[in-house]
């Protein structure tokens, strides 16, 4: 494909599953896109920076160009595990762009969701995303890592029903249809579980996360309690937030929408659909950079 050799927009949605590269023209019209595999700066830093060039390959491909022809480019690039501006800047490093700019995944996620909204997002997949945006003021709670935070999110959720399958090993939780299926995939072995768990990644928890949410709209047991514990950490983030009667609230990401019937009437008022992606507020981040850029 042909195409005039203009200034292009380029967004990166990086995150522990998996990572989507956009490329458009000035005006923030979509050319093309790539996908490739997890990029968390915190979790893995080179491969992050592996994957987020391979799926910039492949959405440059479809438009035949390479890399020299994107080196212009105006790009915003949001990844999980970018903590610090340290870490934002080696990313920056990383990457082959002169106009750059990095940020946390959850800039680019709010961006998307709220466009020039005030209100919350909640954006599960396998981290945790909880932000808000009031009269320009942004503020985050969590997203700390699986380690040490991350709450209700797939890898939180994972690791949880596998804690559950342990403790019904040991007679201190009745077992339920959840764990008896999770345990049989161990083949009944909680030394399984134990090296499992030795070198698991949070996108190695998250792959249980779905049949926790199938166990939950099934009224299992095991699959509600846990779904239960997670809604009520987002209520109590929703509480610190200040989420008000009229404000915007969105449920996004793989896990997130599942949330909503455990959540508070109030909550559940506030629900309203995302006005766009995490991929599309990098770009918007990157549309707004050109205009800087160019004086606007």
């Amino acid at each position: 494909m042909g195409i005039e050799m203009l200034p292009f927009l380029i967004g990166c949605d990086g995150g522990g599953t998996g990572c989507r590269v956009a490329i458009a023209d000035v005006s923030g019209k979509l050319l093309a896109e790539g996908v490739g595999g997890p990029a968390n700066a915190t979790s893995d830093f080179d491969l992050a920076i592996r994957n987020v060039r391979a799926a910039l390959d492949v959405a440059a491909g479809k438009l035949d160009l390479t890399g020299p022809d994107l080196a212009g480019a105006w790009v915003h690039v949001g990844l999980a595990g970018v903590l610090a501006s340290d870490s934002a800047a080696r990313v920056a490093a990383a990457l082959p762009f002169t106009n750059i700019t990095v940020s946390e995944d959850r800039l680019i996620a709010l961006e998307g969701a709220l466009g020039a909204d005030d209100g919350v997002l909640i954006a599960i997949g396998t981290g945790t995303i909880i932000a808000g945006r009031r009269e320009a003021i942004l503020s985050h709670i969590g997203g700390w890592g699986l380690q040490v935070s991350d709450q209700a999110s797939g890898a939180w959720l994972g690791r949880a029903v596998l804690e559950r399958v342990l403790l019904c090993h040991d007679g201190l939780v009745p077992p339920c249809d959840l764990t008896r299926s999770i345990f049989a995939g161990f083949n009944n072995d909680p030394a399984q579980i134990v090296g499992f768990a030795a070198t698991a990644r949070p996108a190695d928890y998250a792959g249980f996360a779905p049949a926790v949410v199938a166990a939950a709209k099934a009224a299992d047991a095991g699959g509600v309690a846990l779904m239960q514990r997670g809604a009520d950490y987002l209520t109590s983030a929703l509480g610190v937030l200040g989420l008000r009667p009229g404000d915007r609230l969105c449920l996004t990401g793989g896990i997130g929408p599942h949330y909503a019937g455990f959540l508070s009437d109030q909550a559940r008022a506030a629900l309203h659909p995302p006005r766009g992606s995490a991929l599309q507020g990098a770009l918007q981040l990157a549309k707004a950079a050109y205009a800087r850029g160019q004086g606007g």
